[in-house]
């Protein structure tokens, strides 16, 4: 790699995780979330063993393409740098804007189809950190933030669910 190609490209994996503890995401939040997935599948679960399952899914770089778009775009709305009528879309998460799941979709999709109801059934009572995440009085935007949180959730509680399974 030529040091051009450096400035270019930066360290993704470090960056994303610097943006989503810039967003108020720390990696032991979605931990919480794969363990709240998993406690009841595996009762000895340790939280150990989820914050692993998480680092796992955060090293794929098509996960950490999805964080750096996903936030990337919710600053820009934030700021209101994007043309109407997409700025207010995101803005207010519109019900019928499904590109931000679209965008969740591709991490769910790295661990196969068991990441498809753990997203669906995280995304639809949004505990722990995801409850943050979607509250509008905060005047953040986290319209693509809160379902890449819980896409890597699912992916890494299906990760997890992948290997336990091999293992008994």
């Amino acid at each position: 790699m030529t040091e051009e190609n450096k400035i270019i490209f930066p360290d993704i994996d470090e960056l994303s995780k610097k943006l989503l503890e810039e967003r108020g995401v720390k990696i032991m939040d979605i931990a919480k979330l794969v363990y709240f997935l998993q406690k009841d599948y595996h009762p000895e679960l340790k939280i150990e063993d989820c914050l692993e399952h998480v680092n796992g899914v955060l090293a794929k770089r098509e996960v950490q393409n999805a964080v750096i778009t996903g936030i990337q775009i919710d600053k820009l709305a934030e700021n209101g740098q994007l043309e109407e009528p997409l700025l207010s879309i995101i803005q207010t998460d519109e019900g019928l804007y499904g590109v931000d799941e679209i965008l969740a979709f591709s991490i769910v999709n790295v661990y196969g189809s068991i990441g498809f109801t753990n997203y669906g059934y995280i995304d639809k009572i949004k505990p722990g950190i995801l409850k943050y995440l979607n509250d509008k009085s905060s005047g953040k935007v986290n319209t693509f933030l809160d379902d890449i949180v819980g896409a890597i959730a699912a992916a890494a509680a299906s990760r997890l669910a992948h290997r336990l399974a091999n293992t008994e």
